[in-house]
């Protein structure tokens, strides 16, 4: 047997007192004494207390004042808060407050790596790149205003973020810290040097704004040196002369095989849309340069990426035709005719087109008058047996032709009565919508002769573009949701012309600042 430790003699016996152990490891006494619980002690500062000796409670009060406490007002502050989570093993734990800039000093990006469509880890090192050269750039305006650099370098991050990609992103942001780099210090904050290249731009636009200057109405007298020859014409690709064979005799290729796509370059069966057209992938942006790789090359302005890349969009087949004696076959060709005496001297004149079975079609036409003023602006219901193949919203602003009441026949009918031989269009690109329009016009003055492109023809400069440089204003601000105003660009063509009447030496407007309507501005 083993000895007795008398581990158990401070217990009571359970079966007392009818115990039958002998000897019996419990305690068999009629007092059963508690151990008593021993709390450390402490000693307290004299001048604290008049006792030595203080017990340390189990909990304190919150309005407990503790001698130690610096003040008594902060002591009498309730204790702040933690923040606490629950980590995976279901243990509580205390959430480390983030700082809000990194040990270098940068900026802390503080976005949820789902809600990134660039990797963050890459987004933050290029935001410290960015941070750094902005600090630079501010040297001498840090010391008034810490947080500038900070400020800046994160606008800057994200302007560049929205407009990228994540296969650009990189290298848009190598070639904005480049940009940074180049700029001359500022030595105040309303130096052009400060701020994230979109401010930057804003304020230059706002600089060369012009003021608004009224003019009077544009007679066809101040526009006779800027009508077209026949021979520009010819050079602009616009129709003199109908075709002799019959017109209108084909209106739709429904059921023919096309040759090329116009967005994907892929021959195809030309059908209607109840009839389950083929799928087209395909890129719907331009072929532009890109010099941000060091290196220029051809990319897509609608993703970015480079030719021979994957379409970024999903639609219809559909087809453009340019061949004048193809375009009279689906309708037909004629002169400008006058249906009244009273038609307009000047008119502005442009068109929204549509893809259909019958090729590119006008779908909206609109025309302004000398003034600005809108006089025409209609829908144009598809001729017989032609159906459309896609709205092409993104750049017409069409969604539907269900208010439309007019066929083409119609609207040239009812054109006659504001557009006569002896009338001047005005147009941006006009030969593409007198071919829309099928119609014959023998004087027209065209902002794309006004303005040319740098490199000559066949390249040419956007209206969106000329509108923003010399007038200052911005149209065709839908991109890719609500498309293009034929209006606004009609107006905006007339505007174009202004200009050129009043910053040339050739010709030039009287400022009349009594005029009741005008959209025109110039230069100040």
């Amino acid at each position: 047997m083993f000895s007795v430790l008398g581990l158990f003699r401070s217990v009571k016996c359970p079966e007392k007192p009818s115990c039958s152990r002998n000897p019996c490891p419990f305690s068999h006494e009629d007092t059963h004494l508690v151990p008593q619980l021993q709390f450390p002690k402490i000693v307290q500062p004299a001048a604290a207390s008049t006792s030595s000796e203080h017990l340390v409670p189990a909990k304190r009060t919150l309005g407990d004042v503790s001698a130690s406490s610096p003040s008594s007002s902060l002591a009498l502050e309730p204790p702040k808060k933690v923040a606490k989570t629950i980590s995976a093993q279901g243990r509580v734990r205390t959430t480390v407050p983030q700082a809000a800039t990194t040990p270098t000093g940068a900026p802390l990006l503080r976005i949820s790596p789902a809600a990134s469509k660039i990797a963050v880890p890459l987004r933050q090192t290029m935001l410290s790149t960015l941070w750094k050269h902005f600090s630079e750039l501010y040297s001498e305006l840090l010391p008034n205003h810490p947080d500038l650099a900070r400020a800046h370098s994160l606008a800057q991050e994200e302007e560049v973020y929205s407009q990228s990609v994540k296969i650009t992103y990189r290298t848009a942001m190598i070639s904005c810290v480049a940009r940074v780099k180049k700029r001359p210090k500022p030595d105040s904050i309303s130096h052009p040097s400060v701020g994230t290249e979109a401010e930057i731009a804003k304020r230059v636009l706002e600089s060369k704004a012009p003021k608004s200057i009224k003019y009077p109405r544009v007679q066809s007298s101040d526009l006779e040196s800027l009508i077209l020859s026949k021979e520009k014409q010819l050079e602009l690709g616009y129709v003199l002369d109908p075709p002799s064979s019959p017109g209108g005799v084909q209106p739709s290729l429904e059921g023919k095989v096309y040759p090329k796509c116009d967005r994907c370059q892929k021959a195809f069966l030309v059908k209607r849309l109840e009839h389950g057209p083929e799928t087209c992938v395909a890129h719907w942006g331009r072929q532009v340069f890109d010099k941000s790789m060091g290196e220029k090359q051809k990319i897509w302005s609608c993703c970015s990426q480079p030719l021979g890349s994957t379409g970024c969009d999903i639609g219809v087949h559909v087809f453009y035709e340019n061949e004048v004696a193809d375009l009279h076959a689906r309708h037909a060709f004629s002169y400008t005719e006058s249906l009244s005496a009273s038609v307009l001297d000047v008119v502005a004149l442009d068109c929204e087109m549509i893809y259909t079975t019958g090729g590119m079609r006008v779908a909206r036409v609109s025309i302004v008058d000398g003034d600005g003023k809108e006089v025409f602006d209609e829908l144009v219901r598809m001729d017989e047996g032609v159906s459309v193949l896609d709205f092409n919203t993104r750049f017409s602003g069409i969604t539907s032709l269900d208010e439309a009441r007019l066929n083409l026949v119609s609207v040239r009918k009812a054109l006659q009565s504001y557009i006569g031989p002896s009338t001047i269009v005005i147009g941006h690109a006009l030969e593409n919508d007198l071919k829309t329009l099928r119609m014959i016009h023998p004087r027209c003055v065209d902002t794309v002769e006004l303005f040319p492109h740098h490199a000559g023809l066949p390249y040419r400069r956007a209206l969106r573009a000329l509108v923003s440089e010399k007038l200052g204003q911005s149209i065709q601000a839908g991109g890719g949701t609500s498309g293009h105003s034929s209006l606004e660009d009609a107006r905006a063509t007339l505007d174009l012309v202004r200009w050129y009447l009043a910053n040339t030496k050739t010709a030039r407007l009287p400022v009349s600042q009594s005029s009741s309507n005008t959209n025109g501005t110039v230069d100040p």
